[in-house]
């Protein structure tokens, strides 16, 4: 699916790491955040670990990296919840210096769906690595979490204590579930250090176009909905309810630009580590501060491209919320962290990103085009 010959798990054993370089493990590393938060790494002296069974990435992204870092990166291929392979990864790639754990299921519509395989998943890879960071002695970690933990908020912005809600979607539970894990082992005064990154919606792409969002299968978010549409690959966007208590009518989110998203977890492992407590967990937000809706998203994308997608309106989706954008003040006084891209840039980004895909990539999905409002 990509226009470079994908690197395979063979490089595995090449390349070794440079030996001045802090090693951080970093699950899901070859996902969309997850790649590009191994650039930033890369960029701030780090040296990345990925870990990743490519369950909804692509091999080639490990081209798009080399590239752009310049070497090899190391990377396994294994599943986060295979307790033997990852106490192996720990072994042969000590000392760790900490975890960036993104491996996790994510589809709002799937988790509805598939409710057993976002539980196991998404709790029991959190589990097996909070167990195999404490059989090495490893303690400070950065989770990806998200928005869908306030579910539907009844106050705009969402700040750091907004009541967790009843969550509108299984995968919004299972964020609920391992935030409350991590909370009860630092309470337990276990020797953990974590911080839970509440990110809200993020979109486009590396300025080189070598890495970007590329799901696997039918598009669930509104940005690759776009894309592809613009790309001609796919009809019109179908917009999930023109009928919200929005301005629009459509839903509202928080769109963050991933390479601002990214700094955030680099950031976070640098305040941890300057931290005397051995056990504390620091939950932030990580957005914008601003909310568009739908169709100021489409707009956005029209107005950086110059390019136009038609648009139809379906019935709400099943698991989506009205709008929801963050406060993000708390991010910007603890780590000194803020976002700078704008929603244009993003779209920018992304497009250029699109363009660059190889003709297997951009071939039309086959399914009706649905946008998402995650």
């Amino acid at each position: 699916m990509w226009n470079r010959a994908p690197v395979t798990s063979s490089i595995r054993g090449f390349w070794s790491s440079p030996l001045s370089r802090q090693h951080i493990i970093v699950t899901g590393g070859a996902g969309f955040i997850g790649s590009h938060t191994v650039v930033d790494l890369v960029e701030n002296g780090y040296e990345p670990i990925l870990i990743d069974d490519f369950s909804n990435s692509e091999r080639g992204v490990l081209e798009g990296l080399a590239e752009i870092c310049g070497r090899r990166l190391r990377c396994h291929e294994i599943d986060c919840r295979d307790t033997g392979a990852v106490d192996a990864v720990f072994r042969e790639e000590a000392p760790i210096a900490g975890v960036i754990h993104f491996a996790a299921a994510k589809a709002v519509g799937e988790s509805q769906r598939r409710p057993l395989h976002y539980y196991a998943n998404n709790l029991g890879g959190l589990i097996t690595m909070l167990e195999v960071m404490a059989s090495h002695g490893v303690s400070d970690l950065v989770f990806s979490s998200s928005c869908t933990v306030y579910g539907q908020p009844e106050k705009l912005p969402v700040t750091e204590q907004t009541p967790i809600a009843e969550p509108a979607s299984v995968y919004g539970a299972t964020k609920q579930l391992c935030e409350q894990i991590l909370v009860d082992i630092v309470a337990s005064q276990a020797n953990l250090r974590a911080v839970l990154l509440r990110y809200f919606n993020p979109i486009g792409a590396h300025p080189s176009a070598l890495i970007g969002e590329l799901p696997l299968g039918d598009p669930q978010n509104l940005a690759p909905i776009i894309l592809q549409s613009a790309a001609g690959l796919r009809g019109p966007i179908q917009i999930y309810g023109d009928d919200w208590a929005t301005p629009d009518g459509t839903c509202v989110r928080d769109y963050i630009h991933v390479l601002d998203l990214a700094a955030a977890h680099v950031k976070s492992l640098g305040w941890m580590a300057r931290q005397t407590a051995g056990s504390l967990v620091e939950t932030l937000n990580v957005g914008t501060g601003r909310g568009t809706s739908v169709r100021e998203a489409i707009v956005a994308f029209e107005r950086a491209t110059g390019q136009t997608v038609e648009q139809t309106i379906g019935p709400r989706r099943e698991g989506d919320i009205e709008q929801i954008y963050a406060d993000v003040i708390k991010a910007e006084r603890v780590l000194g962290w803020r976002a700078t891209r704008t929603i244009e840039d993003a779209m920018r980004d992304a497009w250029r990103w699109q363009q660059s895909l190889s003709p297997a990539a951009n071939e039309p999905a086959g399914a009706a085009a649905r946008g998402s409002h995650d």
